[in-house]
């Protein structure tokens, strides 16, 4: 699951104002390369939008099913806003939805269970709650 923790304006190349959601994956604990400690962080992302200023404010808080995953991309140049460290990247954060849960063998394994139970064996039938 991921959550819209909040939204950004932002400008077309033709000069069109649009916004975009922020979300979060969940929390995922890091070991720091320096100090051997964890520390809790979150991935993140933003997703374009069509919605207004208003709507994008209401979806604060709002779960979606999905992930925050770690994608490949051309090299570029980030600035560490705290630090002012200039870093060379290689990667940026997506949205991708989730896959279905159940895979299609469960799905038949389910299907052949409950038709098994569907009639009785021996011409009486017996009424229970089949999972």
């Amino acid at each position: 699951m991921v959550r819209i923790i909040d939204y950004k304006k932002r400008q077309a190349e033709d000069g069109r104002e649009f916004f975009v959601l922020e979300i979060s994956g969940g929390i995922e604990m890091v070991k720091s390369q320096t100090s051997n400690q964890f520390y809790a962080t979150a991935k993140k992302a933003f997703i374009s939008s069509t919605f207004d200023e208003q709507t994008c404010k209401a979806l604060i808080g709002t779960e979606m099913p999905g992930n925050v995953v770690k994608q490949e991309c051309e090299p570029y140049e980030y600035v560490n806003k705290d630090s002012g460290e200039v870093m060379m990247l290689s990667y940026r954060y997506v949205y991708t939805q989730e896959e279905a849960t159940i895979s299609k063998e469960d799905k038949s394994i389910q299907r052949l269970l409950a038709e098994e139970n569907t009639f009785s064996s021996n011409g009486h039938h017996k009424e229970e709650f089949v999972m």
